[in-house]
């Protein structure tokens, strides 16, 4: 597997991907005037107007010395000072608006610095595309990383995401960007990894999974379930793949712990093979000190029978998680060794350009893209037989956000 893709993603390398330079600086000068303005109703909430929102330092002691947000909040570390990390704030969000304000502050500054502010230095003067660095053995699971930039962490479920991917354009005046992207993917392998006879009729069927999941779970006819409880079964299926506790899930669903613990036990009592295949990867693991994909990558584990419990926990959803994220990526590594070989065979000029988690991105010439989506489609949903169908969504656009 990984030695015919490494000529693919040589080939992917070489090729570049084309970046619209004057949409990201438009993006950009958007971006500081915006944190401009919340930085100034930060330091309003706070009644601060000297308030440095960069120092952790002096929005912890704004927090909790003066706002009072989390009477347990104490000072630790070197510098004896509260920690704002992100999980911190997002814990105590829902006391003060001016938490939600600073997290937003800083996924802005973070948008700026990371990835719109380095990227005209990624832009080869050459050819004036980008041309991402793949790395094939740097994550744990198997999956495809990138490295200057890092494409496979752009914020793609946010709007500010979406700004993004409307610079990632064709390389031709008339072409297209033609995106691939599995659907729910994982899910799918979880189904198949567990055999759960519910989730595989789901998909089988071709209906909507997390309605299914919530009408089980709530006992209630599809058709009866409504928007919230489709999101709160889409955070279930997704989370309990990653082994989320009752406190991940509360936060996550604003809920408290005990409604999320009855949320869980009840996608468990609906769901007692997916219970099943959690209980077994974990065996797996203490019994043999790894867990493997599908088609045989392994993943260690030595931590699975840590005296820590916190460090024991976290090798437990990774004994859950592994296999399933590792065989996704499998999927896809030999989905493209295939797209490759197929486009060659065909004599298709378009280009293969980005791999982004489940989706592949082709830079194409027009009169090509409705050969170029059957073949894409055909290889993907076809490169394993599972006990549910993989699906992939393919459409065109003038850039990514459009094709996405």
């Amino acid at each position: 597997m990984e030695e015919p893709l490494a000529k693919v993603l040589a080939q992917m390398e070489r090729d570049g991907v084309k970046v619209d330079m004057e949409q990201l600086r438009v993006f950009a000068d958007g971006l500081r005037k915006e944190l401009v303005q919340r930085e100034a109703h930060i330091r309003e909430l706070a009644g601060e107007p000297e308030l440095n929102i960069s120092s952790p330092k002096q929005v912890g002691d704004v927090l909790f010395d003066k706002l009072k947000l989390d009477p347990k909040a104490k000072k630790s570390g070197s510098k004896s000072q509260y920690s704002t990390d992100e999980a911190t704030l997002v814990a105590i969000a829902d006391r003060h608006p001016i938490v939600e304000e600073i997290l937003e502050f800083r996924a802005v500054k973070k948008l700026l610095s990371t990835y719109i502010e380095p990227f005209p230095s990624y832009i080869s003067p050459v050819d004036g595309r980008v041309h991402t660095t793949f790395n094939q053995a740097l994550t744990a699971t198997g999956r495809l990383s990138s490295s200057n930039p890092n494409l496979q962490n752009i914020p793609v479920r946010s709007e500010r995401g979406k700004e993004i991917r409307k610079a990632f354009v064709p390389g031709t005046p008339d072409g297209l960007i033609v995106s691939a992207d599995y659907s729910q993917i994982e899910l799918r392998i979880m189904a198949h990894l567990s055999c759960d006879a519910h989730l595989t009729q789901a998909f089988r069927d071709g209906v909507d999974v997390h309605a299914a999941t919530a009408a089980k779970i709530f006992g209630i006819p599809v058709e009866e379930v409504t928007r919230e409880q489709r999101g709160m079964a889409k955070t279930a299926n997704f989370g309990i793949m990653y082994g989320i506790s009752s406190f991940g899930l509360a936060q996550r669903l604003h809920m408290s712990r005990s409604a999320a613990k009855e949320l869980i036990d009840g996608y468990f009592a609906s769901f007692p093979a997916i219970r099943s295949f959690i209980d077994d990867s974990i065996a797996f693991a203490r019994e043999n000190g790894y867990v493997e994909t599908l088609f045989g990558r392994r993943r260690y584990l030595p931590d699975i029978s840590a005296r820590n419990a916190t460090v024991r926990a976290l090798a437990e959803r990774n004994a859950v998680n592994a296999p399933i994220q590792g065989t996704s990526a499998d999927i896809i590594k030999l989905a493209m060794i295939g797209v490759a070989a197929r486009m060659k065979e065909a004599g298709l000029r378009s280009k293969m350009v980005l791999q982004i988690h489940d989706e592949l991105l082709f830079d194409a010439l027009p009169d090509e893209v409705p050969a170029l989506q059957a073949l894409v489609k055909d290889v993907m949903e076809n490169v394993i037989r599972l006990s549910v169908p993989l699906t992939v969504e393919c459409s065109a656009g003038i850039n990514w956000l459009e094709a996405h």
